[in-house]
């Protein structure tokens, strides 16, 4: 069976969460929107590309910072309305240039930054 963008469960935006995951180490590296165009680029170049919702235009992971996840597995939850990516992720995920997103732990309620920016 082919599978087709239109066949998630968008939001009111027409858009889809989308989980980036290190596909070696495991790692959760970030969150994103895509919506069905950007579902279908990523599919087709393998390059991750996102919606963003700032800017009301995609952008494809890596274009401007040289940070590229290459597309390993694309999974889609049992509700279809969020998606899980698995990545080869080059250089940090984070536009702070932490490896991940989630670097930030709550701990006996204070906040915890778990790993500094990484260094070029």
């Amino acid at each position: 069976m082919r599978f087709d963008p239109q066949t998630l469960r968008y939001d009111e935006k027409g858009l889809i969460p989308a989980i980036a995951q290190d596909h070696a180490s495991g790692q959760v590296l970030m969150v994103a929107w895509m919506n069905a165009e950007a579902v279908a680029r990523t599919l087709e170049t393998g390059r991750v590309t996102y919606w963003s919702r700032s800017r009301q235009s995609f952008w494809v992971k890596g274009d401007t910072s040289g940070h590229v996840q290459t597309l390993i597995d694309f999974r889609v939850d049992c509700d279809r309305d969020c998606l899980l990516l698995m990545v080869d992720q080059t250089g940090p995920a984070c536009h702070t240039k932490r490896q991940s997103c989630f670097y930030t732990a709550v701990r006996d309620g204070a906040e915890v930054e778990l790993m500094a920016p990484l260094t070029e």
